[in-house]
């Protein structure tokens, strides 16, 4: 309830304000289960709101959303309203303006930021990298800024990582040596990320932080209330977004000194989860966070059961507590009883010791640091009750809360994923692909062109031999056919001579035989003569018939 600049959060002798320009110091909320943590949780963020201080908290059990929602009367709480001296008839149940957030794709406004935005430092503490693996996530974001490629996704970074590793040789000269044991480790740490959702918390559009720095139309601060009810069982992107955001708001926010009341508070609910596990390194960053960013006008506080659950480097920075009731069942809690008790400015009116295991359901030990910045003296107190409603609220309530926040749902609503390193290296690769088939193709072509060539000079040099062959038949064809004429003609030559030859004998033959009869007729004749006239001259000198 806020009175007079200050948030009246409990009431013990004397009541128990958180001043506002104090309540940058950070602070403590501390109790076991059951016993009002929550309430007071309310109590403060309604009272800041109520001062137009905007407040950031994360929803773990589900009921903050109640915030949301006026709360009702009841008889315990009307008996409380005496016991503050708050007149029921002036008191009004309301709930305060509220926005709803998620980084898991739930109900809610999407909460998300780019792989780029978290940066190779804060991946590094958060994924546990040695500091080999962090020089090469280092290399990997050194390269993806040279080549101008975006790291949005979970993918990117993956595609980067494999991108950089196959191309280890050629950065090795001027950025270091990739090692393929150091890429896949970091690797093997994105799959946790990545089975805890990390897909959906990296990506785009990326998250302006000083959108939860809004205040409603009556300068009412809205309460920006973060859905982890899933997002708890993943303490890696749960203390990831957290620590995103307290370096964020560290590194845009400028230097306000001693302001009159915060620009923003914070309230991390069951911050045992968030330092469970955590590695040194982180822890170590978490106190530098958390010591600087008083400056800028920011204010943490953490809710846990027990302050031994928050290391003592972030437990030294916490000034304005409020701590419930504490168990002692082992030497062990009884240790931390004692150290909570300590923790305190003590009060001459009670032990703080036996007070811790004494007070009930809404009653705490209360400090808070007065106008000077030194811590009060702790108050036995009850802690009032908000105007909101106790429980979660309603589902028709919170729909409208959503529904309400229509600008912001239109901004961060629909998920795009642009050009980034994924899409460049997949396209490099479908191109190296494309170039290598294409290569191949021609390679392919050419060897298929140069064995047509060979098949065709075989086939050529084939026919050549088949055409010489055929020549060379047909040459021997044409000389035996030449051969055959000639001899043929030869034969006919010897033929025709030995025709004419013996042609020439019969010839000869018959003209001798002409001649020969011819001779023979003049001999004959002759001989017929000479013996007629020796025939005459026989028979005249026979006879004497010579004259």
């Amino acid at each position: 309830m806020l009175k007079d600049n200050k948030i009246w959060v409990a009431q013990g002798d004397n009541p128990c304000y958180l001043l506002l320009n104090q309540a940058n110091r950070h602070g403590l909320i501390a109790g076991a289960s059951g016993t009002g943590k929550t309430v007071t949780l309310k109590v403060l963020a309604e009272g800041f709101s109520d001062a137009g201080v905007p407040v950031f908290m994360a929803d773990v059990k589900g009921d903050i959303t109640g915030m949301a929602q006026a709360g009702e009367m009841s008889d315990s709480l009307r008996s409380r309203m005496e016991a503050f001296g708050i007149d029921e008839r002036e008191f009004a149940f309301q709930g305060t303006p509220c926005r709803i957030w998620d980084m898991l794709g739930g109900s809610g406004i999407p909460v998300r930021v780019t792989i780029s935005d978290m940066g190779p430092q804060l991946l590094s503490r958060l994924l546990g990298l040695t500091e080999v693996q962090k020089g090469v996530l280092n290399i990997v974001f050194r390269v993806a800024d040279d080549q101008q490629m975006l790291l949005i996704d979970l993918k990117d970074l993956r595609a980067m990582l494999t991108y950089v590793a196959d191309h280890a040789k050629e950065y090795e000269t001027k950025y270091g040596r990739v090692t393929s044991q150091s890429v896949g480790a970091i690797q093997r740490a994105l799959i946790a990320v990545e089975d805890q959702g990390g897909n959906i918390f990296f990506g785009e559009p990326n998250l302006d932080i000083m959108d939860w720095f809004e205040c409603d139309s009556y300068d009412r601060g809205y309460v920006n209330i973060l859905n982890a009810t899933e997002l708890i069982n993943t303490p890696l992107v749960y203390s990831m977004f957290l620590l995103w955001m307290l370096s964020t708001l560290f590194e845009r926010l400028p230097e306000v000194g001693d302001a009159d009341k915060p620009k923003l508070v914070f309230f991390f609910d069951e911050a045992h989860l968030l330092f469970n596990g955590m590695p040194k390194q982180l822890v170590d960053k978490v106190v530098q966070v958390v010591k600087l960013i008083r400056s800028k006008g920011v204010g943490v506080y953490f809710i846990t059961q027990s302050p031994s659950d928050i290391p003592n480097e972030v437990l030294a920075q916490l000034s304005n507590r409020v701590q419930h009731g504490l168990r002692a069942y082992t030497p062990a809690e009884q240790k931390a009883i004692k150290a909570a008790a300590a923790s305190f400015r003590s009060n001459p009116a009670f032990d703080s010791v036996e007070a811790l295991q004494d007070v009930g359901t809404g009653e705490a030990l209360v400090s808070f640091l007065d106008e000077d910045g030194k811590p009060s003296m702790v108050e036995r107190a009850r802690v009032l009750f908000p105007g909101c409603r106790m429980a979660a609220a309603d589902a028709g309530i919170v729909s409208n809360v959503i529904a309400n926040a229509y600008d912001l749902m239109g901004k961060y609503e629909e998920a795009y994923d642009r050009e980034s390193a994924y899409e460049l290296i997949e396209q490099a690769r479908v191109t190296a692909e494309e170039e290598a088939k294409a290569a191949a193709e021609e390679e392919a072509a050419q060897k298929e062109a140069e064995r047509q060539r060979i098949a065709e000079e075989k086939e050529a040099e084939r026919k050549r031999i088949a055409e010489e062959k055929e020549a060379e038949r047909l040459r021997l064809k044409a000389e035996k056919e030449e051969e055959r004429l000639r001899l043929k003609a030869e034969r006919e030559e010897d033929r025709l001579r030995l025709k004419a030859e013996r042609e020439a004998e019969r010839k000869e033959a018959e003209a001798k035989k002409a001649r020969d009869r011819v001779v023979g007729n003049i001999v004959n004749s002759v001989v017929g003569s000479i013996g007629r006239e020796a025939g005459r001259q026989i028979t005249r000198g026979i006879f004497g018939t010579r004259r």
